[in-house]
């Protein structure tokens, strides 16, 4: 008896512990492997997917008969019959539609992008593969919509339907669904710290307003990208990219791009990756030496700007330079009659002598994923660091050096829900600001009194000697730069180097900050649960620190915080209206909360009508808003020509700073220098246009008071509406949207003047009866703030776009979309006030290619063009020429060594150089080779 209950007994395990062997290899109809094709038991979450040449094992612990389901982005699924153990089987792939993907950025869940109530751009695995660009990211450009400002080699931002700065605090980005915008810029770095291409899933943007899911920092649009999974995507992957960067002011230099990522499934219940990368070149030089305002003017001029000039921003009315010397003495009585009343700057030195334009990106990240009971349900922590060097524009011109972030995220998730928190920490590293690292290297050598006072008693001097204005003007030059450092000398690196070490900006330009952010959001589908509808209900909190102790913000007493919630439901159904039309309809609407602000609702409304199976025709009426930014909230940065401060309550008192006056100021008031705050930006300015005006015409009559409100939220209102569809036997697929955007309270800078004595109401005056903030202006003694407030003009925005893809020949693959985008504003009723609209009104993009053009090998063009459009930000507003670019690649395949593919390419292929903002270095070309293992 023992004996048959213990053979009993061990037939009772074999039978549990049974297991079966599946093999088979996964081909496309052109019998061309397909790396990562899932390969899974129907009705579970248990399986695999296939490695670079198409094949797979899978063990399962189900008995036959039961059934794989097989599926690829890009391609239709495909079903098989298993029936037996150490089955081998060979499936085939039918290549799918573009419009057939599936998407879930639009909706929060999982559709055909052909249904999706809103516009939605994707790129996956595929179109990653074919890029002609020198990274993945880059060739995001060439979507319809798109448009992508080239801050630096490695900085590049990306936004939709315009209203951007390289500061795109209008647009976000995701990343496996967390924020990665830095936390002291309050704005993404591009994909300086995003993913390496080898660990690339898919890439979705959704243009225009998404408030209504996604919050407040969804006001244009948004970027999701998702990496790939190590449970259906494992092993070793390996990209290696080798070249040259080539820029007429920059010469040829080499450009290195590496990624790599290890992934493996340990058992179906826990798997890991980790990846890392490495991009190093040489950024693109900026060598513009126009006049920054645009005057007309060179070098030679008395009060030149340069574009890419540092230092010159000091400048100063000489006339109230010479009636201080001669009321000291140290000119004699009635000098001062013979200096004019003109502006005079100090001599700057050139961008290219401030930085080393090393450009760098190393990045790592790794996952731990568990599946407790080897389902669907998922734990999943990430961790993400970064490190680099790149360029950023905004008031000024950045050195971002060194600077480090990190994020951490712990997330739950099944098919149903997900439950995510983050923490977003940064460091600044050496960053420094390149403005006012010209402006000190010039104080350490000589001081700015001692400079204007040399070059006014020169210029007396050379006028009292018979010299012309001109002449009498380069001798005042000479005198005050006579000892000035030379870029390379001893003196310059030693003033250079104290400089961006030091947070001080009096002497310094060193960036110091360790901000950070906290972020949770969770979502519940309760689709599962009922057919009446999908419901959807979900959440986020998010908390800032702000912590520049007093570089950035007005938080040198201390950090800053504060904290924003949103809540949100959506609820989505699918009707049949006859035999070949049906109607999705979307609802949604959500409500956030700042600890500043008081609350907001942002509903959206959607329909799509899908006729005959192969039509579909969408209309949504959207809403957005977005809070200001911390910057608009809590900054209180000097940047030369303007100081920038904050309009939160309390802010522009923190921003306290000591002003000298002019001989006749301290004549005025009997003192020396004021000891002056922020807040009579707000509460006692003119507008900087009616200053200039007054300035030219002596006629305080044509002084504007100011006086701009504190910031608060804007909303916008988008109507859209699209046609997707599938013509000639589904060989052109066609995509166009159109829309109008109508924004309430917009959010914009403001630059004003504020006397330091007197009031704008001109209701107090000196003795000889002149308006005591009229004598103010004339002698000098004020200063330009930027302020952070909405204007009550009217601000709308309208355009459209279209898209055709179609397959030749069944080897080529050719598409072209068409984008307009207008902005429909009165600026000359406005002059004081930067839209930053910065999109050229037509943009046009083809690209051709082929996957398998013959037997392994491919290759791809794209090219674009893009109109001539005016850029507004903060650095400088200016023209930004049309431009046309054509990248290219060849690729070969080789399955036998290592999995390999070898890709030769160029960006910018036929060297005509050009720049998509105002102030940046102008873009070259990207020649490289690279060779990607196993991906």
């Amino acid at each position: 008896m023992k004996r048959i209950l213990f053979f009993l007994f061990l037939f009772m395990v074999g039978t549990t512990y049974s297991q079966t062997t599946v093999t088979g290899n996964v081909t496309s109809q052109d019998n061309e492997p397909i790396l990562g094709a899932n390969v899974i038991v129907s009705g579970t979450y248990v399986g695999t997917a296939t490695n670079a040449d198409g094949s797979f094992t899978l063990t399962v612990e189900e008995n036959p008969p039961f059934e794989l389901e097989i599926s690829s982005i890009g391609y239709e699924n495909a079903t098989v019959q298993i029936t037996q153990n150490n089955q081998s089987v060979s499936i085939t792939l039918q290549e799918g539609s573009e419009l057939d993907q599936v998407v879930i950025s639009a909706s929060r869940t999982p559709e055909r992008l052909f249904e999706s109530p809103v516009t939605v751009e994707r790129y996956g695995i595929q179109e990653i593969k074919n890029s002609a660009s020198a990274e993945f990211y880059d060739g995001l450009e060439n979507l319809k919509g798109i448009d992508m400002n080239t801050n630096s080699l490695t900085f590049k931002s990306i936004n939709t339907r315009g209203f951007s700065t390289f500061a795109n605090n209008r647009f976000l980005q995701l990343v496996d669904g967390m924020d990665n915008s830095n936390a002291a810029l309050n704005f993404p770095l591009g994909n300086l710290l995003g993913m390496i291409e080898p660990d690339v899933q898919s890439v979705e943007i959704l243009p225009g307003a998404a408030s209504a899911l996604y919050g407040a920092n969804a006001f244009n649009g948004i970027l999701f990208m998702t990496s790939k999974n190590p449970f259906d995507h494992q092993g070793l992957s390996i990209m290696v990219k080798r070249g040259i960067t080539s820029q007429e002011a920059a010469g040829n230099n080499d450009y290195t791009d590496v990624g790599i990522r290890a992934a493996h499934k340990f058992s179906n219940k826990f798997a890991a990756k980790v990846n890392f990368g490495l991009l190093v070149g040489t950024d693109w030089f900026a060598t513009n030496t126009e006049d920054k305002l645009q005057r007309g003017i060179d070098r030679s001029a008395t009060d030149y700007d340069g574009i890419n000039v540092y230092g010159d921003e000091v400048s100063t009315n000489i006339r109230s330079v010479a009636e201080t010397l001669v009321a000291i003495g140290a000119l004699p009585p009635g000098a001062d009659a013979l200096v004019p009343a003109i502006d005079v700057s100090r001599t700057g030195y050139d961008e290219r002598d401030l930085t080393d334009y090393d450009a760098e990106s190393v990045k790592a990240d790794w996952g731990l994923y568990y599946r407790p009971w080897e389902d669907d349900f998922e734990i999943v922590y990430q961790g993400k660091v970064g490190t680099g060097k790149t360029i950023y524009q905004g008031a000024n011109r950045y050195r971002i050096d060194n600077f480090f972030q990190q994020q951490h995220k712990l997330e739950f998730r099944n098919d149903n829900f997900f439950l995510r928190g983050y923490v977003v920490p940064d460091k600044a590293g050496n960053s420094y600001d390149m403005v006012f690292t010209g402006i000190n290297i010039n104080r350490a050598w000589k001081d700015d009194q001692t400079w204007f006072g040399q070059y006014v008693g020169a210029f007396v001097q050379g006028t009292l000697a018979g010299l012309s204005e001109t002449e009498a003007h380069a001798l005042g030059r000479q005198t005050a730069d006579t000892g000035r450092f030379e870029p390379g000398s001893q003196e310059f690196n030693t003033a250079f180097n104290n400089s961006i070490s030091n947070p001080d900006l009096n002497e310094g330009s060193r960036f110091q900050d360790e901000s950070r952010y906290y972020h949770a959001d969770g979502n519940y589908n309760f689709g599962h649960l009922w057919d009446a509808a999908e419901v959807q209900v979900g959440g986020s909190y998010r908390r800032y620190r702000l912590n520049s102790s007093g570089t950035i913000y007005t938080d040198g007493d201390g950090p800053i915080d504060y904290s924003e919630v949103g809540l949100y439901t959506q609820i989505q159904k699918k009707l049949p209206i006859s035999d070949n039309v049906d109607v999705k309809l979307t609802g949604s609407i959500r409500y956030d909360k700042s600890e500043l602000f008081d609350g907001f609702f942002s509903p959206r409304v959607a329909a799509g009508f899908t006729i005959a199976e192969n039509h579909n025709i969408r209309a949504s009426y959207q809403t957005g808003f977005r809070n200001p930014t911390t910057q608009d909230l809590f900054i209180g940065l000097d940047v030369g020509r303007a100081i920038l401060v904050g309009s939160a309550e309390g802010n522009p008192a923190m921003d306290v700073r000591t002003y000298p006056l002019s001989a006749s100021g301290q004549a005025i008031l009997g003192v020396p220098q004021l000891q002056l705050d922020g807040t009579g930006a707000y509460n006692n300015s003119f507008s900087a246009n009616s200053v200039g005006v007054f300035a030219a015409t002596g006629d305080p009559t044509q002084l504007v008071v100011s006086n701009p409100e504190a910031v608060k939220p804007e909303q916008v209102s988008t109507i859209e509406l699209g046609y997707r569809g599938k013509l000639f036997d589904n060989k052109l697929l066609v995509d166009l949207s159109g829309y109008y955007n109508s924004y309430e309270d917009f959010i914009t800078n403001e630059t004003v003047v504020t006397p330091f004595y007197g009031d704008v109401g001109l209701t107090q005056a000196l003795p000889n009866g002149v308006p005591v903030a009229v004598a103010a202006l004339a002698n000098g003694d004020f200063q330009a703030f930027q302020t952070y407030t909405n204007t009550d003009a009217e601000v709308n925005s309208y355009g459209g776009s279209i898209g055709l893809t179609m397959r030749i020949a069944d080897k080529f693959d050719l598409s072209g979309n068409y984008t307009y985008a207008k902005l429909d504003f009165d600026r000359e009723a406005n002059p004081d006030f930067l839209t930053s609209f910065n999109t050229p009104e037509h943009k046009v993009k083809a690209t051709l290619g082929s996957t398998d053009l013959f037997e392994n090998f491919g290759f791809n063009v794209a090219w674009r063009w893009s109109d001539t459009y005016l850029w507004e930000a903060t650095f400088g507003t200016g023209q930004v020429p049309a431009f046309h670019v054509v990248d290219a690649q060849i690729n070969y395949k080789v399955p036998s060594f290592l999995k390999s593919t070898f890709k030769l390419g160029a960006s910018n292929l036929l060297q005509d150089e050009y720049i998509t903002a105002f102030g940046t270095g102008l873009v070259g070309s990207v020649y490289y080779l690279s060779w990607t293992i196993n991906n």
